[in-house]
């Protein structure tokens, strides 16, 4: 079976309407496929997402797909009451023929299917501060949606994804297994690693000692991860919920911040263009902040700064222990892609910790607006 021919079963197990023109894949995201179709009906393109998720990742795909209608729902309630159509500012879903939110197909697949909200684009990054204190504001929103729900209620979809002491545990275990026998060749990418595990676990255990509160999470706070409308560029809709479950707010502060003020990609080799841009820093507070400043406790707003710098270790963290483990968790384009990805990541860390006395002043003046 070809490619769009499975596409066009899964299309069908949705129930799409109309004439079928075609697809395109979608890729950017290190996780699911992800695929755009298109279809022709009442005299118009009608587009969709259709993502197959990525099993090994997630092992309960259902569960996954439980915690993203309650949260979506949930928003849709709340922008309803507001007394405006909530058809363009979060996602729907496709119920298939048995009446679910997604199908599998007979190669073990699992589907899921949701309208394209017209008129929006996506940014792989925030190219420039006004995108990134909109995408700021779109993640504080959705936290503020979210600040009543009953975090209780959400299934764990990935266990101990931001645990960074369990993180670090399976980082030796990597490094002891030696699996691909590559532990020789990254031995100052490890000691870097190691130098940051304080610092990199202290939220964790304050949330464990009571410190900071669990709420519900997106836990994947990239720019591309959120729509915006074409025209004005105003943020629409949080998307790829696949994480979502409870967590620390610094945690989704923290890894936007990491993934949308680099000045450099993700995967840059020279390590020396690599630093936080402090005007994006700042863009991006002054949104977020703005937007959820008031559903914060005291200690959450002292956080978002060691938030940042602690998704940034952990990330770093992950690409290596994938890198020694043969690369069996993140996409990858080139042999050493997920090492370059680390050595990114530990040089960002090491700018925030020059930087860290700014970026908690920068937090503090937003918080006391």
């Amino acid at each position: 079976m070809t490619e769009e021919e499975q596409i066009l079963r899964v299309c069908s197990a949705f129930q799409l309407r109309g004439e079928y023109r075609s697809y395109e894949t979608i890729t950017y995201g290190h996780i699911n496929m992800t695929y755009k179709v298109y279809f022709f009906r009442d005299g118009e393109i009608k587009d969709y997402i259709l993502q197959r998720l990525n099993t090994y990742v997630f092992k309960n795909p259902v569960e996954v797909m439980e915690n993203t209608i309650a949260v979506t729902e949930y928003i849709r309630k709340k922008i309803k009451e507001t007394g405006v159509s909530a058809k363009r500012y979060v996602l729907h879903y496709q119920r298939a023929t048995d009446g679910e939110y997604y199908t599998r197909t007979e190669d073990g697949g699992f589907w899921r299917c949701s309208r394209f909200i017209d008129d929006s684009v996506s940014f792989l990054r925030a190219e420039t501060p006004e995108v990134m204190e909109e995408a700021g504001r779109a993640f504080g929103e959705f936290q503020l949606y979210l600040s009543d729900f009953p975090v209780e209620k959400l299934h764990i979809a990935i266990p101990h994804f931001h645990n960074t002491v369990m993180r670090y545990e399976t980082f030796r275990e990597s490094i002891r297994a030696d699996a691909c026998g590559r532990v020789k060749d990254v031995l100052p990418e490890i000691d870097k690693c190691l130098e940051f595990e304080e610092t990199a676990t202290a939220m964790y255990k304050m949330q464990r000692g009571g410190e900071l509160p669990l709420r519900v999470t997106h836990n994947d706070t990239k720019c591309s991860n959120i729509l915006f409308d074409k025209d004005s560029l105003r943020h629409l809709s949080v998307v790829d919920l696949d994480t979502v479950m409870p967590g620390l707010v610094g945690f989704d502060f923290g890894d936007a911040i990491r993934a949308g003020a680099n000045t450099a990609d993700e995967d840059e080799r020279d390590i020396k263009k690599v630093s936080v841009d402090m005007e994006k820093f700042e863009a991006f507070t002054r949104g977020f902040i703005g937007a959820v400043r008031g559903s914060l406790t005291a200690n959450e707003k002292k956080s978002m700064a060691l938030g940042a710098l602690t998704m940034t270790v952990e990330c770093g963290m992950r690409f290596l222990t994938d890198y020694l483990d043969g690369d069996k968790y993140f996409h990858i384009y080139h042999p050493d892609h997920n090492f370059v990805r680390a050595r990114c990541q530990f040089a960002l860390a090491d700018d925030m910790i020059g930087k860290m006395d700014e970026m908690n002043e920068i937090v503090r003046k937003y918080c006391e607006e």
